[in-house]
């Protein structure tokens, strides 16, 4: 018996979640399907479309994705404590760039309107805007409006109803940083693992695809979890370095998988290299994050490095 999702997700223990939602019976919904050579591969770019879209209205933050044929994947942080602050007018708009809410908080958020609300609507639209509060930093809220908009789009394209995703999605908590790496990479390399690309800059529709052609202007990419080194809990940010994320990726990628035919061929170039990441992009991109969060980014860096060196003429 699956049990229920309040027994899964406690935000007192970890705010890191990784989800994966499937396709009934695994069908090809989201990409090629060889046995009736119909494509539906750009289903894949409305995922993805919808979770910027997402991130942006919720105090769900996103820290990797892949959207693949049959499932997609997600790894979220939640921020609780962000829609603390928030204003009821800012709650109510974020509520309406994903639903249309009540008549009265439509009234609420138009300046014309606003001010005919009588004192018993008032108090109606701020208990609604606190049951909408807990709605934006709650996972399942944020997984039902990503999957039920990509089914009534699927369904109303394919002249159909009926079941487009798995009755639940299925969802992990990540309980420390190692996890959260792991996971991250897992997701990172899923169009690698399954052999439908050869390195990470080339999988389509995920989060390192993005990452990297973001990198490769100096910058990190606004949808996602910005990667710092510092400490989970000393900021709003992944607690690793990117580059030393991407030489995981890069690594983790080459080891063969038992279950999974694809990996980074020996012949490929390591990524930081292959990419220019190592000697043209990756000092502007360090320099921004170091000018965003804190100097001791550098010195954090500076430092594992010291210590890789002196381990390894230590031995």
């Amino acid at each position: 018996m699956a049990r229920p999702r309040s027994e899964l997700i406690c935000l007192d223990e970890t705010p890191y979640y990784h989800c994966v939602s499937r396709c009934v019976r695994r069908a090809y919904l989201c990409g090629h399907d060889p046995l009736s050579g119909q494509s539906y591969e750009h289903r894949r770019q409305w995922v993805e479309e919808r979770l910027i879209v997402l991130v942006q209205a919720f105090s769900v933050l996103m820290c990797a994705y892949s959207v693949m044929s049959n499932h997609t994947h997600v790894v979220l942080k939640v921020d609780k404590t962000a829609t603390q602050t928030w204003s009821h007018f800012e709650i109510l708009s974020r509520w309406h760039r994903v639903f249309r809410g009540t008549h009265l908080t439509q009234r609420y958020c138009c300046p014309k309107q606003a001010a005919s609300l009588s004192p018993a609507e008032l108090e109606s639209v701020r208990q609604t805007a606190e049951v909408y509060r807990a709605r934006l930093y709650d996972i399942s809220w944020f997984m039902r409006a990503l999957n039920e908009q990509i089914a009534r789009r699927a369904n109303e394209e394919d002249e159909c109803t009926g079941r487009f995703w798995e009755g639940r999605f299925k969802s992990q908590a990540l309980m420390d940083e190692a996890s959260l790496a792991a996971c991250m990479a897992y997701v990172d390399l899923n169009p690698i693992r399954a052999g439908i690309a050869d390195t990470p800059e080339a999988s389509a529709h995920t989060s390192i695809c993005r990452r990297i052609r973001a990198a490769r202007h100096g910058r990190q990419p606004a949808s996602l979890l910005p990667f710092s080194g510092l400490a989970a809990e000393q900021t709003h940010a992944l607690p690793f370095h990117f580059e030393d994320y991407l030489t995981l990726l890069d690594m983790t990628g080459r080891i063969p998988h038992t279950d999974k035919p694809g990996v980074i061929r020996p012949d490929i170039a390591p990524v930081l290299a292959r990419t220019g990441l190592d000697t043209v992009c990756w000092p502007t991109l360090a320099s921004s994050i170091e000018t965003h969060f804190s100097t001791s980014v550098s010195l954090t860096l500076a430092h594992r490095r010291f210590e890789l060196r002196r381990g390894i003429s230590s031995a």
